[in-house]
């Protein structure tokens, strides 16, 4: 008899899954991929798109070059999982054995005023076009006696990045622009430590980066933004980048309360146990009320732990629990990069925080690892200029 095992999304947790099933399910294995999109987007790298759109085609992968000739691929958006079945938002409702759930995340708007409507967001490839086509606009309509404002709202991994593309496209174009990047709390990069708090910032002030920080966002409106404290901010072009909520689809699915995402033990199994959880959407717990981040790095490693979870539920063998490695930090600010805390094959690289091209090449490195693992090192390669 047929067991189906079917895994929800085409981001990392779901890409990655995908290429760690093909090589551990046996051939009385069925292996369905559904996605929103016919693509993989090396999201963390999306952020490039906001100063070049050319470089959407060397992160988008296809979901063709994926998977194999057997996995059946399904284009069609979840609206809702049920006890052995999955609801497309066109298609008929898609039977499973087993489930692995990997749809990503949505930007948490915290329940501020505005935030919902107002900015843009950076989840998809959508949105880094949107973000660019915006900018490029604003730019346009603005003169050096009135530049155009872009606000960038959250200072974690994400808002940095995207304010260092701005600024990038800014100054390559020579445009009047001014940069602002807001956050709540009183240093940027809020994970981290003083170290690489205070190198971000350097690189971002070098880059006519204007940070604000300890002062919450209290609303915002089509053209402005309001603080606890400080006075209003305008914008021509306002980017959002807090911090992660499960998808907003899933409402009939039990969800943790207060972040709206899957829960799921440290074997990545959740309530149900013919159902796994990994990536954004998920609350992986790793002990003492410690759960996994919802972070690129920590997709790639559940997503190969998920696949052979599946194959030892399958035949009903003691599942492997997962403990999260943190292999520290890459973050670019538009043509450079800092590094901190990062290991290479369980080595700690000598100096704990660095930058220029050593940090530029370990953070083109990583995605290209991850390009190669699910497709060649010979695509990895050809995306090495856009990374």
């Amino acid at each position: 008899m047929t067991t189906r095992v079917v895994v929800l999304g085409a981001g990392y947790a779901g890409a990655g899954a995908i290429a760690g099933l093909e090589s551990e399910l046996g051939p009385d294995a069925e292996l369905v991929w559904v996605a929103d999109t016919d693509y993989h987007l090396v999201l963390h790298e999306a952020h490039r798109v906001i100063r070049d759109p050319g470089v959407q085609e060397k992160i988008t992968i296809p979901v063709e070059d994926i998977k194999s000739r057997t996995t059946e691929f399904i284009e069609d958006s979840v609206t809702d999982i049920d006890e052995r079945s999955v609801s497309l938002a066109d298609g008929d409702d898609v039977a499973y054995d087993y489930l692995v759930v990997g749809i990503g995340s949505e930007t948490a708007t915290y329940g501020i005023e505005g935030m919902a409507e107002h900015p843009l967001t950076l989840k998809s490839l959508d949105d880094a076009m949107e973000i660019h086509e915006q900018v490029r606009e604003a730019a346009q309509d603005a003169t050096r006696d009135d530049p155009a404002n872009v606000v960038i709202g959250g200072a974690g991994l994400s808002g940095i990045q995207s304010a260092g593309e701005v600024a990038e496209f800014r100054d390559r174009h020579n445009a009047p622009i001014d940069v602002t990047l807001v956050e709540a709390l009183p240093e940027i990069f809020p994970p981290g430590d003083s170290e690489i708090q205070g190198a971000l910032r350097h690189r971002l002030e070098d880059a006519g980066v204007t940070i604000l920080t300890d002062d919450p966002i209290t609303a915002a409106s089509e053209d402005a933004i309001e603080f606890d404290e400080r006075d209003s901010l305008d914008y021509d072009v306002f980017v959002w980048t807090g911090g992660v909520t499960g998808p907003s689809e899933l409402s009939d699915v039990e969800m943790d309360a207060e972040h709206n995402r899957l829960q799921a033990s440290s074997t990545l199994q959740a309530d149900d146990e013919r159902v796994f959880a990994v990536g954004d959407c998920s609350m992986i717990s790793q002990g003492n009320d410690d759960v996994a981040p919802p972070t690129a790095q920590a997709a790639w490693q559940a997503a190969d732990v998920v696949a052979r979870n599946v194959a030892r539920a399958m035949e009903g063998r003691p599942l492997e629990t997962w403990t999260y490695e943190d292999q520290g930090t890459l973050v670019s600010v538009g043509e450079t990069a800092i590094a901190h805390d990062v290991e290479m094959s369980g080595i700690a690289a000598p100096i704990r925080t660095f930058g220029n091209m050593p940090a530029k090449v370990l953070k083109k490195g990583a995605a290209a690892r991850w390009i190669a693992k699910i497709t060649s090192w010979s695509r990895a390669m050809k995306a090495w200029d856009a990374l």
